[in-house]
């Protein structure tokens, strides 16, 4: 048995304190039976349905934005299943569980599924980092969030509990991405509506953080603009083609890469200190990564990145390799899940994200497959 004195604490973003076990590895996911257990919910699919998401985040909307909360896992644990039909919440969103083709991830080597893209408009540096604000009930939230690159060239990657509840069995709603976000709550790239949210349907039924991730397909970008006083929507094109897009990289084994992880921190550690506003993208410097596993979260393949301070706010920030500093771009292969006090000194010093297989491509797929209006305003 491992004395008192070396075991390891590490506390999720909500605070709670989980036991850190030993990792020895896992073994690369079935793609076949993977494709089975992929769901996609749909939240704002119609040109009404975006314009009612769009009013509801007008200009004045966001110079209130430091009033939000930053999402975190709660505490408490989720339903042990969960049918589509209930997933679907009281917004009577659908829940579809497809079969789609596993496409290039039918392998389970290690590799990349996509490869990183610059904008098609503008500079050629990416601005594929971001914000996405969201709400649960009558509260609004925000996370961390990144551009992948996608054949539909639309597709945003966060984390599962910033998209999806499980404890309420609920879709976020008024869900929107903004690119590189300005301090004020400037939206320089444009506003992108959530079409649709692809997850594992473990996530969805049971909150398992091995799947705490989700990939979201999201309408064409407007900006406000305003016009004899008042704000109407401007059509300012896809997603990638504005801020470009990350490439996705899959079954990285821990220990055999090194990897840097952003996200925008505003929460307080668990001494109660906040080194962190959360207005501004931060990186944590790049390093390697362990297995490690929190089984009350259900977590028994996740990844861990030492040496990271990152608290609340973070969530959904990507974890990237080969991250080219000047074009700022390379590719994602996780994403923050959860923050470790590992030494129990009341500060976070890891974070860790589900490990991404060919589970994760394959959900990543089904968000890339999805289509949207060609014009939304």
């Amino acid at each position: 048995m491992i004395s008192r004195a070396r075991q390891l604490l590490a506390a999720a973003l909500s605070g709670a304190l989980l036991m850190l076990p030993a990792h020895t590895g896992i073994a690369a996911a079935d793609t076949t039976s993977a494709a089975g257990k992929v769901q996609n919910i749909a939240l704002a699919k119609t040109a009404a349905d975006v314009k009612r998401v769009a009013d509801y985040w007008k200009p004045e909307k966001f110079k209130h934005t430091d009033s939000y909360s930053p999402a975190t896992p709660g505490a408490a644990a989720a339903p042990k299943s969960t049918s589509a039909a209930a997933a679907a919440g009281p917004a009577a969103r659908t829940a579809t569980t497809t079969r789609a083709s596993t496409g290039s991830a039918g392998k389970s080597s290690a590799g990349r599924l996509a490869a990183p893209a610059l904008p098609r408009k503008g500079a050629q540096v990416g601005s594929t980092m971001g914000k996405v604000f969201f709400r649960f009930g009558d509260k609004e939230y925000w996370c961390s969030a990144s551009a992948v690159t996608a054949r539909n060239r639309s597709v945003v990657a966060t984390a599962g509990h910033c998209a999806y509840d499980p404890r309420q069995a609920k879709a976020a709603d008024y869900w929107i991405f903004v690119p590189n976000p300005g301090p004020g709550g400037e939206q320089p790239m444009g506003i992108y509506v959530a079409s649709s949210i692809s997850l594992h349907e473990d996530w969805i039924g049971r909150g398992d953080y091995d799947y705490d991730y989700a990939f979201v397909t999201v309408h064409r970008g407007f900006a406000w603009v305003n016009k004899n006083g008042q704000y109407t929507m401007q059509d300012v094109g896809r997603l990638q083609d504005n801020v470009g897009g990350l490439g996705l990289e899959l079954n990285r084994k821990p220990g055999t890469y090194t990897v840097s992880a952003f996200g925008y921190p505003a929460g307080a550690q668990p001494d109660g200190s906040r080194p962190y506003d959360g207005k501004t993208l931060r990186m944590c410097r790049e390093g390697r990564t362990i297995w490690n596993a929190a089984p009350p979260l259900d977590l028994q393949k996740g990844v861990q990145l030492q040496a990271c301070d990152f608290s609340a706010g973070t969530s959904g920030g990507p974890w990237v390799i080969d991250f080219d500093k000047d074009r700022k771009i390379g590719s994602l292969t996780g994403i923050n899940s959860l923050t470790w006090d590992r030494d129990g000194d009341k500060r976070y010093d890891a974070v860790s994200s589900p490990y991404f297989d060919t589970v994760a491509g394959v959900v990543y797929q089904r968000a890339a497959a999805q289509s949207t209006p060609a014009k939304i305003a």
